[in-house]
Formats: C-alpha cells, structure tokens, sequence
C-alpha cells in the first residue's frame, strides 16, 4: 500500500498533504510505503504500479467537512495534461503504461488559508487533519483485519 501527500508547504494550507504524509510517516505502519511530494507528476504513474492499494492525500479548498474520502478511476485520456496531474490522471497513465490499475482514493483534508506564501497550517486546517488522520487509521485497521479475516 502507498500513500501520497502532495502539496506545497509554503502556502500555508496547501501543505496539509504533505504534513499529514509526514504524520503517518512517523508512525512506521506496516505495509504502508509513505511518498511525500509538492505535486502529482508522470512519474507517480510508476510509483504506484507496484501497489494494490493508493491513497492520495492532498488539501481541499472550501471543504463541507474536515475532510473528504472517495475511491477514485482512472480518468479519460482527454483529461490528461503536462504540468500538474490529478489522481485520476496518474491512474489512467498507471494504467496505460504499466498495465496495472491499482484501487485508489482520495483523502482530502478542509483547509482555509490558502495561497499566501507562508509555511505553517492555520488551526482549523491543523485540527482537520487530526479528524482525518484518525479516520485514516482506522481505515487502514478495518481493512487490515478484512483482508486477514478473507486469508484465514
């Protein structure tokens, strides 16, 4: 399994992919590989070849929630550009090049404060990515003991 948070720190809640990647990072979960980026790029097609399982973890702009979670396609070849890839895209390039289509989602966390260069998450953002990360982890640990319970 790999998670990818992506984001750019330096603008304040834009960072909250790549806080929360560390966060997870620092856990040393088994069987998780963590991937920590400033954004989505032709090369994660190949990062996540290797993988049954992605999680892509980024900020969201004016979120409902705290966070958001849903499984995500590969998406039509028309949507694929050169310079900033969305999930759907490194699943669709994933699966052209690599012959593998990986089940992915995406996790994304509410941010606020966005776009002003500032490194640092605001409270709110920093409080969301706590609900998510414990969302996430408990996730993780259903599917964990689903997976478990079907090899038994």
């Amino acid at each position: 399994m790999l998670l990818i948070g992506y984001g750019n720190p330096g603008r304040g809640d834009d960072g909250l992919g790549p806080a929360f990647s560390e966060r997870i990072a620092e856990r040393a979960l088994p069987g998780l590989e963590v991937d920590t980026d400033y954004q989505l790029v032709a090369e994660h097609a190949l990062a996540i070849s290797g993988h049954d399982l992605v999680i892509f973890v980024d900020a969201e702009i004016e979120g409902e929630q705290t966070f958001s979670f849903r499984e995500v396609q590969p998406a039509s070849p028309e949507t694929i550009g050169s310079h900033s890839f969305l999930p759907e895209t490194v699943l669709t390039l994933c699966t052209t090049l690599f012959g593998v289509t990986p089940c992915a989602y995406v996790l994304g966390i509410s941010g606020k404060d966005f776009g002003e260069v500032k490194e640092g998450l605001s409270t709110q953002a920093s409080e969301n990515m706590v609900e998510a990360e414990a969302f996430f982890l408990n996730w993780l640990e259903h599917r964990t003991l689903e997976r478990e319970a079907a090899h038994a």
